[in-house]
């Protein structure tokens, strides 16, 4: 268990948060949300010891630890990987290297005896025995192979290095366990495993994550940091955000009886209730959500871009033919007598860990590089827009405010039409005057989404959209894929965003051939179990 008492955080003039009084508790795992900038990472680096707060306390249970998923790289080059993980329990760690030195010397006297029996009884109270065990285990689980575990940490690779850093923090079954950002750059299979461990996990977690279907998976609660509080909320996340669109309504709605909302508010429990999934988590968030009321869910801050495309026209039956593409990098075969056919309203989702394949791909179609062989053909009626996972060439250089970068990408030019464009997207008033070479990487994504839903095209190419994005607008992008009557063609390491949109899966392989299968992702990811 952690308590956080009267917090209270300013910057300046700047408050992140004010007067936070909040618990949380053993057993569960809370998803930590809140938009880009209102601290989530400093909360967590706060809880963690590692920031010092204006005002206000954090306190734990008397001997219980706490774990941080490190975020330095490096800070453990040094060391060989197994090691690196039983550091993650201090006192242990300690105490292994202590007897170490106690059995190295020479001279080996009484007090030493004394002392080493000291600390081998301790040893073994802490599961010391099991250290080494249940290290290999946890990096076995997450893709970490046996032959890497005596390596030195500078010799393994930066997602290499992420995933031991996370064993490290699950290691030692603390008390209180705060993860930020734990999915990145962890393949699927590795998702899973941390997300059966998590649910499994029987103490408390406080986690950061920008993955959707991470968070419905393993948390009981939402701790949402909005209006510089901190609220807490039964249920995923997918709860907290209908609540909070239902609670966005039903503000509207001021002249509808109480009888009514209510009536709306159980029949909206209810039907999240009968999805909860048999964990054991999600069986007690069932009985905890039977007990809300009406004045437990609230309207949020938060402002969600709007992103629709729509097509100009129609597109006929004949999308693009692909025959034989073949694909050669830096002499590695990336793809190789690649063949399908796109028809109208496919919208696939292409998968595999070859990045560099499912972008050369859509560079090909895209016309921006050749193939070594092979040849594509686009139907007649059909237009495409292109987004890159690399936007640089769109920003680098170029001295234009937003409101005429965006004016080179529309048919309509005055200045009215563009400003009211980039308002819906969140650049409103001095927004839209900023600079395109100042943008961070979210508000370059946003901008050539806004490219992308003016050319009025009716085949779109994704590669990685989701990408710098927040969570409101990862949904919002979410929500206006789904709605697009054409047809997409795009990668995602999103599960939430894969299953949601896509209704065809084509799976590049390491050796550059292809499996397609007319499926939705859940099933495509059953069939691979």
């Amino acid at each position: 268990m952690i308590s956080v008492n009267n917090l209270s955080l300013r910057y300046g003039g700047r408050v992140l948060f004010e007067d936070v009084n909040v618990k949380f508790t053993n057993g569960n795992c809370y998803g930590l949300i809140g938009a880009n900038g209102a601290g989530k990472s400093t909360f967590i680096k706060i809880l963690a010891g590692e920031v010092e707060a204006n005002k206000g306390d954090v306190s734990m249970g008397p001997g219980e630890r706490l774990a941080v998923l490190k975020q330095d790289h490096f800070e453990f080059d040094e060391h060989p990987v197994l090691e690196t993980v039983i550091m993650g329990h201090e006192r242990l760690y300690s105490i292994m290297k202590e007897k170490d030195a106690i059995y190295a010397k020479e001279n080996f006297s009484d007090e030493d005896g004394i002392k080493a029996a000291e600390l081998e009884g301790e040893f073994a109270e802490l599961n010391g025995w099991e250290a080494e065990s249940e290290a290999a285990s946890l990096l076995t689980g997450l893709g970490i192979e046996t032959s890497e575990h005596y390596k030195l940490m500078k010799e393994l690779d930066g997602s290499q290095k992420v995933r031991v850093l996370l064993a490290q923090a699950l290691f030692g079954k603390p008390d209180t366990l705060l993860l930020d950002e734990p999915t990145n750059h962890l393949d699927l299979k590795s998702i899973k495993w941390l997300e059966n461990f998590l649910m499994d996990f029987e103490n408390t977690v406080i986690v950061v994550s920008h993955d959707r279907h991470f968070l419905n998976k393993v948390c009981t609660h939402i701790a949402d940091l909005d209006f510089g509080k901190l609220q807490l909320y039964v249920g995923n996340y997918d709860f907290w955000y209908e609540s909070s669109q239902l609670a966005q309504q039903m503000a509207k709605d001021q002249n509808k009886k109480k009888e009514e909302k209510i009536k709306q508010l159980q029949e909206f429990i209810a039907r999240f209730s009968a999805n909860a999934s048999k964990s054991k988590q999600a069986t007690s968030r069932k009985k905890m959500l039977d007990k809300i009321s009406l004045d437990d869910i609230r309207p949020s801050s938060r402002k969600y871009p709007f992103v629709g495309f729509k097509s100009e026209r129609e597109a006929g039956n004949d999308l693009i033919n692909i025959e034989g593409l073949t694909k050669t990098i830096d002499g590695v075969k990336v793809l190789d007598n690649v063949s399908f056919m796109v028809n109208k309203g496919d919208k696939i989702a292409f998968v595999g860990s070859n990045e560099i394949a499912k972008t050369t791909l859509f560079q090909i179609i895209t016309g921006e590089i050749a193939a070594d062989s092979g040849e594509y053909k686009w139907g007649v009626t059909t237009t495409q827009a292109y987004f890159p996972k690399d936007n640089t060439e769109y920003f680098e250089g170029v001295d234009l405010n937003l409101v005429d970068w965006l004016r080179q990408f529309s048919d309509e030019k005055s200045e009215t039409f563009i400003r009211g464009f980039l308002g819906r997207m969140l650049f409103s008033g001095e927004e839209a005057l900023k600079s395109a070479k100042v943008l961070s990487g979210g508000e370059k994504v946003r901008c050539m989404l806004s490219r992308m839903m003016l050319s009025g095209a009716n085949v779109l190419i994704l590669d990685e959209p989701t990408n710098h994005l927040d969570l409101e607008s990862i949904t919002a992008v979410n929500n206006g894929l789904i709605n697009f009557d054409g047809t997409v063609l795009f990668t995602s390491h999103d599960h939430q965003f894969v299953q949601t949109i896509a209704n065809r899966i084509i799976e590049i392989t390491p050796e550059g051939t292809i499996i397609d299968r007319k499926t939705t992702y859940d099933e495509y990811l059953e069939l691979n179990d």
